[in-house]
């Protein structure tokens, strides 16, 4: 059974009451049911993980590729814009990953508007709240499922 595991960055385990109008009224834990349930259905294994450290999201990163996890979908959160670190986690485990933002960083301040994750990302999803990471979970599936093929 494939693995898609979701790793979620810093301060987003205040969903639900942090800005409500840039990132929705759904806490992180609605958002990983979903997406624990979604995968369940189709026949994955996921795993969620949020963390406000960004060494924390490093090692989790490496485990992955040491577990061989198969997919990847990455809200780096504020480490979007700053961590070249992660993104060379990232790269050094080689596992595909979508990267995924709530918001849409293209309608706020200039600083949001780089990401050290995008050009090396199957794909980014950005401003479509919640529902992002659903989309986001969709289209590991259907390119495990081509990979399969």
């Amino acid at each position: 059974m494939a693995q898609i595991n979701v790793l979620h960055g810093p301060n987003l385990n205040m969903l639900g009451k942090r800005e409500p109008g840039h990132y929705g009224n759904d806490t992180l834990q609605d958002i990983n049911t979903r997406l624990i349930t979604l995968a369940v259905t189709e026949g994955y294994q996921c795993e969620c993980f949020q963390s406000n450290a960004e060494f924390e999201l490093i090692n989790k990163i490496h485990q992955y590729g040491e577990q061989q996890v198969d997919f990847i979908i990455i809200n780096p959160a504020a480490f979007t814009h700053t961590s070249i670190a992660i993104r060379d986690a990232l790269l050094a485990v080689n596992i595909p990953f979508i990267e995924v933002h709530l918001s849409n960083v293209y309608q706020r301040e200039t600083f949001r508007h780089h990401s050290y994750f995008s050009d090396v990302a199957k794909g980014t999803i950005t401003g479509l709240g919640a529902q992002g990471y659903e989309f986001a979970l969709q289209s590991a599936m259907t390119q495990l499922q081509l990979q399969k093929n």
